[in-house]
């Protein structure tokens, strides 16, 4: 009998990356409660760390090393991720508002997205300064001006622990590459008042060692390109101009309807705000029967406290206080490899201090490099043979990586009659039927993908422009669609809530391609599955696979890679910045480009077979063969890098079959790679070849000349 996963039952939504939703994540891949479907919403991939940004700043350490990759820890959670800043709460509908997306609904929700040090009330801070946090944006921003040459200055606003730690790491950083540079902490009152005078001699000894200027007790006026003024009418050369000061909670905050303590949420020894089924925690909440200083340690304590509430708020276990510590280690970075560590009014310095942050700093880190592998669940003892084998080493994968083989295909539809109907012209090895009413001239495809993100709206965007796909590389404008839904089973109203952001988002790709939805069909099932019929209106005769000439130029329109990248995201091997470069290019329509390649003599759309299977049909409905420029086909980031770790699509043995004349191995095997939403592949006239490739690339395509055909059968690669 078979046994279906178990309904999704309630939305839970973690609003920002911070570390404590970082480790909450962690804890929740190797614990998931069953029934529950986890949401986090970051502006970004990846989320600095903040403990290891002065070794950054000071060169220590290299800019990845900084960051906790959110998509593949958002993978092993098995929640879904939305990239975007969030713009506000809607307390009474239990909406999360995101840009360019349906609203994100949730029964319990929580929010951990720090703390900005922007300072909208200075003067010129908004045009020639940079904030320290969030950290993202500031550290680009270092690293480009670091790689610069000639005499730099740099000013830092805030002598706090924070600005402290950025001043000598700076200082340290513009001395190693050899720069002349003057360095300045400017503060309106006194600096390291968080410290004890001990630790704070040792602290201003090291800045004067690195020959910072402290400027204290002086108020800024106003700060200009190059220089910062001060009340007291001195400038300050800064070409670089950060701040460390007056961290503040974000401005959205204010607009939630939740208590609020100078700004930030108040939450209750639960760390729950005034609404209880919304969380808080970390710099932007206020621990309100137990305030304590803005620190990363408190929020990494929380985590566990969070973790066991959000379930309880969910319907599974008793929630319990949060205690914080009234003291905790600080350890501050000297600017090189050394600092200081300071507790209950005692303190130490030197290498052997940051050999010690060094090691707290990478064993939290490598909680988020090195996640566990979760044993799959065992196969019956007593089972059919073949089992073990059918199903492999690797998860099954989504998009066309799950597709039915094409040998499997072509075999399947060899012995079917042709059509018997006049108005149905037969298209043999297109995607489409061509279908004649009057005098209209009719497109029809359908098109469907198994899901491989956990992301409703992000999956039905890449559907749809797939599906499209068909219609696009015949030349014909889409007209009309109907959907089919497969939903995981959920209860009512997450039926309700993933329906409104399909549809939603299914009508605005549509209709941003000149169809609209008329109608389709759900049901639920396993897994979530979308397709769509389609029809397009041809005004002339349509594209097809068998007009290419020998001589025809190759044109390619987006990148190869798309089936690696999401084998490896499904297996937890892909980093979050190459997943978000494959969804932005597998959204990306191709309407325009088709209109550009109108007058094409051949084309299809790269998808399922790769790049051979598809072209092989391209070649085999002309009677000619192709001559490709492997070295000038495009790839995705990433993609060759895992295609030589082994990484593969679920089809790909079968796709390789298709032409095994080629060579085998390194970028070669990206010509197998099944590709979801891929770009278009066009025969065209040589002489016009480079003129559609310089339009194609004005529009926003990052279109190429790949090869030529050729009146030799088959595939070969340039040599």
């Amino acid at each position: 009998m078979h046994t279906p996963p178990l309904p999704l039952t309630r939305d839970l939504v973690l609003i920002g990356g911070g570390h404590t939703h970082a480790l909450v994540l962690r804890k929740w891949g190797m614990n998931p409660l069953p029934g529950a479907r986890v949401t986090v919403i970051n502006p970004g991939p990846t989320a600095p760390y903040s403990g290891m940004l002065p070794g950054f700043v000071a060169g220590h350490y290299e800019r990845g090393e900084l960051d906790i990759d959110l998509v593949r820890l958002a993978r092993f959670a098995g929640a879904r991720v939305i990239l975007g800043p969030v713009e506000g709460i809607d307390i009474d509908r239990r909406l999360v508002h995101v840009p360019d997306r349906p609203p994100v609904a949730f029964d319990v929700a929580s929010v951990n997205v720090g703390i900005t040090s922007d300072m909208p009330a200075l003067p010129g801070f908004a045009d020639h300064a940079i904030p320290a946090k969030p950290l993202g944006p500031f550290a680009a921003r270092w690293a480009s001006y670091l790689q610069g040459t000639g005499p730099a200055s740099v000013a830092v606003i805030g002598g706090g622990v924070a600005g402290v730690e950025l001043v000598m790491a700076m200082a340290h950083a513009l001395r190693a590459k050899g720069r002349a540079a003057r360095v300045t902490l400017i503060d309106s009152a006194q600096a390291l008042t968080a410290t004890k005078p001990k630790a704070s001699a040792t602290i201003r000894k090291a800045m004067a060692d690195l020959n910072v200027d402290l400027i204290e007790n002086t108020p800024i006026s106003r700060i200009e390109a190059d220089h910062v003024v001060l009340e007291d009418g001195s400038e300050i050369p800064a070409a670089f101009v950060t701040g460390a000061a007056g961290a503040r909670p974000y401005d959205w905050i204010a607009q939630t309807g939740l208590d609020l303590q100078d700004g930030y949420i108040r939450v209750n020894g639960f760390l729950q705000s005034s609404d209880p089924v919304i969380f808080a925690a970390g710099d932007c909440a206020h621990l309100s029967e137990n305030p304590r200083p803005k620190a990363g340690v408190y929020a990494v304590r929380e985590a566990p406290v969070l973790f066991d509430n959000l379930r309880a708020a969910l319907g599974a276990g008793r929630m319990r206080r949060y205690k914080p510590q009234k003291d905790y280690l600080k350890l501050i970075s000297l600017g090189g490899k050394s600092a200081l560590a300071e507790r209950l009014g005692t303190s130490f310095s030197g290498p052997l201090m940051w050999r010690w942050k060094d090691h707290i700093d990478q064993t939290f880190m490598n909680r988020f490099r090195n996640l566990p592998e979760m044993a799959p669940p065992p196969l019956p003892r007593f089972h059919a043979s073949g089992l073990q084998e059918a199903l492999g080493k690797k998860p099954m994968c989504g998009g066309c990586g799950a597709k039915v083989g094409r040998g499997a295909l072509q075999a399947a539809l060899h012995d079917l009659p042709a059509p018997a109907r006049a108005d149905i012209t037969p298209l043999p090895g297109d995607d489409a039927a061509l279908l004649t009413t009057g005098r209209a001239r009719q497109v029809l495809t359908s098109d469907h993908l198994r899901s491989f993100t956990n992301d409703p709206v992000l999956m039905t965007r890449i559907a749809a422009v797939h599906a499209l796909g068909d219609i696009w590389a015949m030349g014909a404008s889409p007209q009309a669609a109907t959907a089919t839904i497969i939903l995981p089973r959920m209860s009512p109203a997450l039926q309700h809530r993933t329906m409104a952001e399909i549809m939603t988002t299914a009508t605005e790709v549509m209709h941003d391609a000149g169809a609209e939805i008329v109608g389709g069909h759900s049901s639920m099932g396993d897994e979530m599955t979308i397709g769509f019929t389609l029809t397009g209106l041809c005004e002339t005769d349509p594209i097809t696979l068998s007009g290419a000439h020998p001589g025809d130029a190759l044109i390619l329109t987006k990148p190869l890679g798309s089936g690696v990248l999401m084998a490896a995201e499904m297996a937890v091997k892909a980093r979050g910045e190459w997943v978000v470069d494959a969804f932005r290019q597998m959204v990306q329509p191709q309407g325009e480009a088709s209109r550009i390649l109108a007058g094409a003599h051949a084309m299809t759309d790269v998808t399922g077979f790769g790049l051979a299977g598809h072209l092989l049909g391209m070649c085999e409905a002309s009677d000619c063969g192709a001559m490709l420029d492997l070295d000038a086909i495009p790839l995705m980031a990433g993609a060759l890098e895992l295609s030589t770790q082994g990484v593969r699509s679920t089809i790909f043995g079968e796709n390789r079959s298709i032409a095994p004349d080629l060579p085998f191995g390194d970028k070669a095997d990206l010509l197998f790679d099944p590709q979801t939403a891929g770009g278009l592949l066009a025969a065209v006239a040589p002489d016009q070849a480079q003129g559609l490739c310089e339009k194609l690339r004005h529009a926003g395509y990052p279109a190429v000349i790949i090869g030529h055909i050729s009146d030799t059968p088959g595939l070969r690669l340039q040599s």
